[in-house]
Protein backbone atom coordinates (compact mmCIF):
# COMPACT_ATOMS: atom_id res chain seq x y z
CA UNK A 1 0.00 0.00 0.00
CA UNK A 2 1.07 3.75 -0.45
CA UNK A 3 1.29 5.45 2.08
CA UNK A 4 -0.36 8.93 2.55
CA UNK A 5 3.01 10.56 3.72
CA UNK A 6 4.68 8.75 0.82
CA UNK A 7 7.57 6.83 3.61
CA UNK A 8 8.60 3.32 2.53
CA UNK A 9 6.72 0.91 5.02
CA UNK A 10 9.76 0.53 6.99
CA UNK A 11 10.63 4.27 6.90
CA UNK A 12 10.36 6.53 10.26
CA UNK A 13 8.79 10.00 10.00
CA UNK A 14 11.27 12.87 10.49
CA UNK A 15 12.96 13.17 14.48
CA UNK A 16 14.55 16.03 15.39
CA UNK A 17 16.26 16.54 18.99
CA UNK A 18 17.19 19.94 20.08
CA UNK A 19 19.07 19.37 23.46
CA UNK A 20 18.97 21.93 26.64
CA UNK A 21 15.23 23.31 25.43
CA UNK A 22 14.55 24.42 28.68
CA UNK A 23 16.47 27.21 30.59
CA UNK A 24 15.77 25.83 34.29
CA UNK A 25 15.88 21.70 34.38
CA UNK A 26 18.81 19.70 34.88
CA UNK A 27 18.50 18.39 31.61
CA UNK A 28 15.96 18.80 28.17
CA UNK A 29 14.83 17.97 24.92
CA UNK A 30 12.30 19.42 22.57
CA UNK A 31 11.30 15.96 20.29
CA UNK A 32 9.76 17.27 17.01
CA UNK A 33 9.07 13.49 15.67
CA UNK A 34 6.76 13.68 12.62
CA UNK A 35 4.38 15.83 13.95
CA UNK A 36 4.63 14.81 17.01
CA UNK A 37 5.95 18.00 19.73
CA UNK A 38 7.26 16.98 23.28
CA UNK A 39 9.24 19.02 25.22
CA UNK A 40 11.36 16.18 27.57
CA UNK A 41 12.93 17.05 30.98
CA UNK A 42 14.69 15.38 33.40
CA UNK A 43 15.23 16.85 37.25
CA UNK A 44 17.57 15.53 39.82
CA UNK A 45 16.32 15.85 43.25
CA UNK A 46 19.18 14.70 46.19
CA UNK A 47 16.43 12.19 48.17
CA UNK A 48 15.04 9.44 47.54
CA UNK A 49 11.57 7.58 48.11
CA UNK A 50 10.91 6.09 52.17
CA UNK A 51 11.30 2.71 50.96
CA UNK A 52 14.83 3.19 49.37
CA UNK A 53 16.08 5.46 52.36
CA UNK A 54 19.60 4.02 53.38
CA UNK A 55 20.12 1.49 50.40
CA UNK A 56 22.30 3.96 48.82
CA UNK A 57 20.81 3.49 45.80
CA UNK A 58 18.93 6.31 43.35
CA UNK A 59 15.36 6.07 41.67
CA UNK A 60 14.15 7.18 38.71
CA UNK A 61 10.50 8.63 38.32
CA UNK A 62 8.04 9.93 34.94
CA UNK A 63 5.02 12.10 34.82
CA UNK A 64 3.49 12.70 31.26
CA UNK A 65 0.83 14.96 30.02
CA UNK A 66 -1.14 15.95 26.96
CA UNK A 67 -2.10 19.33 26.52
CA UNK A 68 -5.26 20.24 26.02
CA UNK A 69 -5.45 21.22 22.34
CA UNK A 70 -2.16 18.46 21.36
CA UNK A 71 -4.73 16.74 19.63
CA UNK A 72 -7.89 17.52 17.18
CA UNK A 73 -10.74 17.83 19.46
CA UNK A 74 -9.69 20.02 23.16
CA UNK A 75 -9.76 16.85 25.83
CA UNK A 76 -10.07 18.22 29.88
CA UNK A 77 -6.90 18.88 31.74
CA UNK A 78 -6.37 15.69 34.06
CA UNK A 79 -6.47 17.96 37.37
CA UNK A 80 -8.55 15.71 39.97
CA UNK A 81 -8.03 12.45 38.64
CA UNK A 82 -5.39 11.00 36.43
CA UNK A 83 -6.52 8.81 33.01
CA UNK A 84 -5.85 5.38 32.79
CA UNK A 85 -3.59 5.55 29.73
CA UNK A 86 -1.61 8.53 31.31
CA UNK A 87 -0.97 6.58 34.61
CA UNK A 88 -0.04 3.70 32.20
CA UNK A 89 2.22 5.73 29.93
CA UNK A 90 4.05 7.37 32.77
CA UNK A 91 4.81 4.35 34.63
CA UNK A 92 6.38 2.81 31.48
CA UNK A 93 8.74 6.16 31.33
CA UNK A 94 9.72 5.22 34.48
CA UNK A 95 10.22 1.69 34.10
CA UNK A 96 12.07 1.95 30.53
CA UNK A 97 14.39 4.77 31.88
CA UNK A 98 15.31 2.02 35.01
CA UNK A 99 15.91 -0.98 32.76
CA UNK A 100 18.69 0.48 31.45
CA UNK A 101 20.61 2.71 34.41
CA UNK A 102 22.43 1.28 38.02
CA UNK A 103 20.75 2.88 40.24
CA UNK A 104 23.86 1.98 42.52
CA UNK A 105 25.85 4.25 40.87
CA UNK A 106 23.34 7.68 40.66
CA UNK A 107 23.87 7.82 44.58
CA UNK A 108 20.61 8.55 46.37
CA UNK A 109 19.24 10.61 44.10
CA UNK A 110 15.71 10.92 42.40
CA UNK A 111 15.61 11.77 38.79
CA UNK A 112 12.16 12.87 38.09
CA UNK A 113 11.08 13.04 33.91
CA UNK A 114 8.68 14.92 32.88
CA UNK A 115 7.47 14.62 29.14
CA UNK A 116 4.40 16.95 27.83
CA UNK A 117 3.03 16.88 24.77
CA UNK A 118 2.23 19.67 22.78
CA UNK A 119 1.32 18.26 19.62
CA UNK A 120 0.58 14.35 18.65
CA UNK A 121 -0.31 12.84 15.80
CA UNK A 122 0.27 8.76 16.51
CA UNK A 123 3.57 7.26 19.16
CA UNK A 124 3.61 9.85 21.95
CA UNK A 125 4.71 7.18 24.28
CA UNK A 126 7.52 6.23 22.72
CA UNK A 127 8.59 9.66 21.58
CA UNK A 128 8.53 10.75 25.26
CA UNK A 129 10.65 7.43 26.45
CA UNK A 130 13.08 8.73 23.19
CA UNK A 131 13.66 12.06 24.24
CA UNK A 132 13.82 10.93 28.03
CA UNK A 133 16.75 9.39 27.51
CA UNK A 134 18.29 12.16 26.06
CA UNK A 135 16.80 14.16 28.92
CA UNK A 136 18.38 11.56 31.77
CA UNK A 137 21.77 11.88 29.93
CA UNK A 138 22.04 14.99 30.04
CA UNK A 139 20.76 15.59 33.55
CA UNK A 140 23.75 13.45 34.76
CA UNK A 141 26.19 15.19 32.34
CA UNK A 142 25.25 18.90 33.90
CA UNK A 143 25.22 16.90 37.31
CA UNK A 144 28.67 15.60 36.94
CA UNK A 145 27.62 12.31 37.84
CA UNK A 146 29.45 9.32 35.90
CA UNK A 147 27.91 8.36 32.66
CA UNK A 148 28.76 4.98 33.70
CA UNK A 149 25.30 4.79 35.60
CA UNK A 150 24.04 4.55 32.05
CA UNK A 151 24.54 1.06 30.98
CA UNK A 152 22.44 1.02 27.73
CA UNK A 153 20.47 3.73 25.88
CA UNK A 154 17.00 3.04 24.98
CA UNK A 155 13.99 4.21 22.73
CA UNK A 156 10.61 2.80 21.34
CA UNK A 157 8.83 3.23 18.17
CA UNK A 158 5.57 1.96 17.06
CA UNK A 159 4.63 -0.51 14.07
CA UNK A 160 1.37 -1.98 12.79
CA UNK A 161 -0.64 -3.87 10.45
CA UNK A 162 -2.42 -1.25 8.27
CA UNK A 163 -4.91 -2.90 5.38
CA UNK A 164 -3.11 -6.43 5.78
CA UNK A 165 0.72 -3.87 5.73
CA UNK A 166 3.50 -4.41 8.17
CA UNK A 167 3.79 -0.13 8.94
CA UNK A 168 6.53 1.37 10.98
CA UNK A 169 5.80 4.35 13.06
CA UNK A 170 2.51 4.81 12.42
CA UNK A 171 0.84 8.20 12.23
CA UNK A 172 -2.26 8.66 13.66
CA UNK A 173 -4.20 8.80 10.58
CA UNK A 174 -2.29 4.73 10.60
CA UNK A 175 -2.85 4.21 14.19
CA UNK A 176 -6.63 4.71 14.14
CA UNK A 177 -7.10 2.64 11.14
CA UNK A 178 -4.28 -0.15 12.06
CA UNK A 179 -5.80 -3.66 12.32
CA UNK A 180 -3.26 -5.05 14.90
CA UNK A 181 -1.37 -1.89 16.79
CA UNK A 182 2.50 -2.47 18.56
CA UNK A 183 4.71 -0.69 20.69
CA UNK A 184 8.34 -1.97 21.11
CA UNK A 185 10.73 -0.24 23.88
CA UNK A 186 14.27 -1.89 23.50
CA UNK A 187 17.72 -0.46 23.42
CA UNK A 188 19.64 -0.54 20.21
CA UNK A 189 21.26 -4.09 20.69
CA UNK A 190 17.58 -5.43 20.60
CA UNK A 191 17.21 -6.50 24.08
CA UNK A 192 13.84 -5.61 24.88
CA UNK A 193 12.21 -3.77 27.52
CA UNK A 194 8.16 -3.91 26.66
CA UNK A 195 6.27 -5.41 23.45
CA UNK A 196 2.60 -4.69 23.82
CA UNK A 197 0.65 -5.77 20.78
CA UNK A 198 -3.13 -5.18 20.30
CA UNK A 199 -5.32 -6.95 17.99
CA UNK A 200 -7.58 -4.17 17.41
CA UNK A 201 -10.23 -5.34 14.72
CA UNK A 202 -8.28 -8.87 14.02
CA UNK A 203 -6.04 -11.75 15.34
CA UNK A 204 -1.98 -11.87 13.73
CA UNK A 205 -0.47 -14.29 13.47
CA UNK A 206 3.29 -15.67 15.17
CA UNK A 207 4.78 -14.67 11.74
CA UNK A 208 3.02 -11.46 11.61
CA UNK A 209 4.60 -10.48 15.09
CA UNK A 210 8.30 -11.73 14.06
CA UNK A 211 8.36 -9.45 10.85
CA UNK A 212 6.87 -6.40 13.43
CA UNK A 213 9.17 -7.21 15.72
CA UNK A 214 11.68 -7.00 13.28
CA UNK A 215 11.16 -3.94 11.51
CA UNK A 216 10.44 -2.13 15.09
CA UNK A 217 14.23 -3.10 16.02
CA UNK A 218 15.45 -2.24 12.75
CA UNK A 219 13.70 1.63 13.65
CA UNK A 220 15.04 1.61 16.96
CA UNK A 221 18.47 1.33 16.08
CA UNK A 222 17.74 4.26 13.69
CA UNK A 223 16.16 6.35 16.55
CA UNK A 224 19.34 5.85 18.91
CA UNK A 225 21.55 6.72 16.49
CA UNK A 226 19.80 10.39 16.00
CA UNK A 227 19.78 10.44 20.00
CA UNK A 228 23.53 9.64 19.80
CA UNK A 229 24.14 13.01 17.76
CA UNK A 230 22.14 15.15 19.88
CA UNK A 231 25.31 15.14 22.46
Amino acid sequence: MKRKSGRAFDELRSIKLTKNYLKHADGSVLVEWGHNIVVCSATIDSKVPPFLEGKKKGWITAEYAMLPTSTHQRSERERKKMGGRTYEIQRLIGRSLRSIIDLKQIGERTVILDCDVIQADGGTRCASITGAYVALRLALMNKSIDLKALKDSVAGVSVGIVDGQVLLDLEYVEDSNASVDMNVIATPNGHLIEVAATGEEATFTQEELDQMLKIALLGIAKVVEIQQLSF
